[in-house]
């Protein structure tokens, strides 16, 4: 196994060797040592650093048919030990490794994020029978079959509601941040999450057909369809080594001279062209690093420099993913904006819906904002229904949750019902005076709960998913090194166009499901576009894996959405998005860059081999001079620092320092 390691360029014994032969070739290029031993010490830079690149070359011409640029180095190895010039083999073969050991480090671990689909399929399921509930796997169950799905459980395939109410989460399969209310009849989405009570559902599709398995079908087909970049060094080796073998055959026969065709073979070695791609990249990853932002692969670093189009997820990407309370409106002149909001949080102080934990939060931070500037000066009174003027939560008794329409209680002896306008009506609530303002504010894409008291409308709350403060500065200055912003949600029409206009984006798509976000990709894609998906959620699973190149949102953003993506946001700070283009492309300019030093180092070194002023030591100790400049040039990429400001004035990004990277992310 150890063997097989150290012939595979396994990380772990590359460096060991990589290690020994630095010092074996510091101690043969003193020479002090080869009186005492018989054999010159750079042997052990040639055996274990130069047999891996042989096997490889081997492997690569006899099982595989493919010529790469190991056989090029292979050919200078073995002509430079026939010379006995083993220094130089030696050196070749570092040098290489070298390369390998940094393509390894920018190279990252396998993605995880179908098995991550897979795990988050449920178990089991309960069946229905005629002898009452059984536990069976969730595999078995199939279209026609009616299951009993329990609170805080995962759906476990598509089907119908057959009887009752609930209100689900399918924020992880459509992205929508506000629970979806649902009542008899209405469809089911397997992968989503009953929040509230026990009800009964129809299957209508087998376990094999359903939602979820679809993504992790179509997942492992997408990243199947993603190869990777082939290398610089390997692409051109074909002609690389004709090349070499050309120079080296007419400098031979030419000067009579086998050790200038030698010499030739050796400065033709392309460790510059190897170091080339690796060392940008590293020296960009690393940068990118210390300001919050995991590239995971070389490969997708190079893609993300030629992106064009970045599409955004709205929930938890452009937003906080969170509902906050954006508006309170009294509607009777017994209340203001203190006295029913106060009311409204005490009979939702118990509840565990995210609506009702919102608005009381936004009530704790109405009651320290107001001690905070000395007291509640016009912040509450009481009302002359006595819903109470006080900053603290009342107690609240006889609560009732209202599965998927509200919550009632009694709060300080008044009867207090928070829930949607359905809800009022069914309860003989006159909700009239709240109509046209509901309607208002549903159009600006919030969602709007009524408060009544005693059985008389007291107002209404709006909530909605806020744009993150950063996000209009991010997608303006993505505008600016013409990078087109896309909206892609499975929100609804209206909240997707609120949250589109506040952050800036023009191309909107709302209510997609996750395939049709990847034929949204896919479409892109077919025209030609480079196109980048920026989300968070496991609905965007798909669309950031079949992407031309995926970002995901690291503190927020579900593993799933993590391992499916090619960089990672670590703190969630979008802003650095444009950081993270800009970088890319100048890590790839340095590439290039690279690529036209060493082509003239290499040009000017068989020049002066076919002259015979170089021999093979001095020649490779020549050549490498590409290899110091590709390094140091590579290495001034890590100087570099984000903008303060972009064009627009707008803040660009922050240093992120000293931060811990989330341990799912390593």
């Amino acid at each position: 196994m150890i063997i097989k390691n150290w012939l595979g360029n396994e990380p772990r014994p590359t460096v060991i060797c990589v290690s020994i032969a630095t010092v074996s070739l510091i101690l043969s290029l003193g020479g002090w040592l080869r009186d005492i031993l018989p054999l010159d010490i750079a042997w052990l830079a040639i055996i274990l650093c130069g047999i891996p690149i042989i096997c490889g070359a081997a492997v690569g011409l006899f099982r595989d048919k493919d010529v790469t640029a190991d056989l090029l180095v292979s050919i200078a190895l073995i002509a430079s030990v026939a010379t006995g010039e083993y220094f130089a083999a030696g050196e070749v073969a570092f040098i290489m490794q070298i390369g390998s050991l940094l393509e390894d480090f920018t190279a990252g671990r396998a993605r995880r994020g179908i098995e991550k689909l897979i795990m988050m399929t449920p178990r089991t399921a309960h069946l229905k029978t005629n002898d009452g509930t059984a536990e069976v796997p969730a595999e078995d169950i199939k279209a026609g079959d009616v299951i009993t799905v329990f609170a805080g459980e995962t759906i476990p395939v598509d089907g119908v509601l057959l009887s009752g109410s609930t209100t689900i989460d399918q924020s992880a399969m459509t992205g929508e941040s506000m629970p979806v209310d649902k009542a008899t009849g209405d469809q089911l989405i397997s992968g989503t999450v009953n929040l509230y009570g026990v009800f009964d559902m129809r299957a209508a599709k087998d376990s094999a057909g359903s939602s979820l398995q679809r993504m992790i079908k179509i997942a492992e087909e997408a990243d199947a369809d993603k190869a990777p970049i082939v290398a610089l060094a390997d692409k051109w080796a074909g002609w690389l080594v004709f090349a070499a073998l050309t120079a080296a055959v007419l400098t031979g026969l030419f000067t009579g001279q086998f050790m200038r065709a030698v010499t030739v073979l050796v400065v033709f070695c392309p460790c510059a062209f190897v170091l080339a791609t690796p060392t940008a990249v590293a020296a960009a990853i690393g940068n990118l690093t210390r300001y919050g932002v995991l590239v995971r692969t070389g490969d997708a670093l190079q893609r993300l420099a030629e992106i064009d189009s970045v599409a955004f997820d709205k929930t938890g990407t452009l937003t906080t993913g969170k509902p906050q309370v954006t508006a309170v409106r009294p509607l009777a002149e017994s209340f203001d904006e203190a006295s029913m909001l106060q009311l409204a949080a005490s009979a939702e102080s118990g509840s565990e819906h995210p609506l009702g934990k919102a608005i009381v939060k936004y009530f704790q931070s109405q009651v320290a904002s107001a001690e905070g500037t000395g007291g509640n000066q016009g912040h509450a009174h009481a009302d002359s229904t006595g819903a109470g003027a006080s900053q603290t939560l009342a107690r609240a008794d006889d609560v009732q949750v209202l599965a998927g329409a509200g919550i009632s209680a009694s709060v300080s002896g008044h009867q207090v019902i928070v829930g949607k306008p359905e809800c009022l009506t069914s309860h003989g609530i006159d909700i009239s005076d709240a109509v046209a303002l509901t309607s208002s504010l549903t159009v600006d894409g919030a969602t709007v709960v009524l408060v009544s008291s005693d059985g008389k409308l007291a107002g209404l709350i709006a909530l909605a998913d806020t744009p993150r403060t950063d996000a209009p500065a991010a997608v303006a200055n993505m505008k600016e090194m013409s990078i087109e912003p896309i909206l892609l949600t499975g929100d609804n029409r209206l909240a997707a166009g609120s949250i589109a206009q506040a952050v800036g984006i023009e191309n909107v798509r709302s209510e997609l499901m996750p395939e049709d976000k990847l034929k949204a990709i896919s479409e892109a894609k077919s025209e030609g576009r480079k196109i980048c998906m920026v989300g968070d959620g496991v609905n965007d699973a798909l669309a950031l894996r079949s992407a031309y190149a995926g970002v995901a949102m690291g503190g927020v953003g579900s593993d799933i959405a993590v391992e499916s993506s090619d960089a990672v946001l670590v703190n969630d700070d979008i802003i650095i998005l444009p950081y993270l283009f800009d970088m890319t492309r100048r890590a790839m300019a340095k590439v290039k860059q690279n690529i036209i030093f060493s082509l003239i180092i290499n040009s000017v070194a068989v020049g002066l081999s076919v002259a015979g002023i170089l021999n093979p030591v001095t020649g490779a100790l020549f050549h490498n001079c590409g290899s110091v400049f590709v390094v140091v040039n590579a290495a001034l990429l890590l100087t570099r620092k984000p903008e303060t400001k972009g064009k627009n004035g707008a803040k660009l990004c922050h240093a992120i320092s000293k931060k811990e990277i989330p341990q799912r992310m390593l």
